[in-house]
């Protein structure tokens, strides 16, 4: 750590047994090489007497996510948080919604259920094996890697609703998401973008999907249909 950061082994060992009291830099310098999460570094520089740096503007985080959603369309793009609950989403991802149990879509909506469920749209899934096959490995790795008690529980019951079966064959170049939609038959490749430069707190912590047409028929018929007038948030 001492040689990655460019800190003598003695100063951080200091630092470590609180022989010396680190700089509001040194926090940040540590922090950064040990890619602290942002919300978590303020505390850190709340427990070395030092004001937190990093802020959360909701609000302004909220319109520039807007502007970035509303880009992708007519494809649908949502954005979760690290739980996969909807912070907001576009227009077009009324494709996943459209015929989900009300009770799945009061909040704080779960996409990783809402795909999973029964109730949700899995019943529109066209591969459904292997998208949980895929999907519910990752969540119980997410879930270990965390200790997040809550990503635990998710996994347990979604378990209950399907084991997951063999892994999908790596045989195209990325699992395609097929789905029915309203009589249409719509092939997507998912994509998950985080931002790796934010200092605001909120804009950290979550990821944006986008949902991008994997066949020139799903591009035809996304072109060709209207968004729905409103999303749930």
């Amino acid at each position: 750590m001492a040689s990655q950061a460019g800190v003598s082994t003695r100063h951080l060992s200091f630092v470590e047994t609180g022989r010396t009291a680190p700089s509001r830099a040194m926090v940040l310098h540590l922090a950064e090489h040990l890619d602290v999460p942002l919300r978590d570094r303020n505390t850190l520089l709340v427990a070395a007497g030092y004001a937190p740096v990093y802020r959360e503007e909701p609000l302004v985080t909220q319109a520039m996510l807007d502007r970035v959603l509303r880009a992708h369309e007519p494809h649908p793009a949502l954005v979760v948080d690290h739980r996969w609950r909807l912070v907001q989403a576009n227009r077009a991802v009324e494709i996943f919604l459209d015929g989900v149990a009300p009770a799945l879509l009061e909040p704080p909506v779960n996409m990783m259920r809402l795909g999973l469920h029964p109730d949700g749209f899995a019943p529109r899934l066209r591969n459904l094996p292997q998208v949980r096959a895929f999907l519910l490995p990752r969540l119980a790795r997410q879930a270990a890697r965390t200790g997040d008690p809550e990503l635990h529980a998710l996994h347990e019951e979604l378990l209950a609703h399907g084991q997951p079966g063999d892994p999908p064959e790596p045989t195209d170049i990325a699992l395609p998401i097929e789905l029915t939609y309203r009589g249409a038959e719509l092939t997507f490749v998912n994509t998950i973008t985080t931002f790796g430069t934010a200092f605001d707190v909120a804009l950290a912590e979550v990821a944006i999907e986008t949902y991008l047409p994997a066949d020139d028929e799903t591009v035809a018929f996304l072109n060709s249909t209207p968004p729905a007038p409103s999303t749930p948030r």
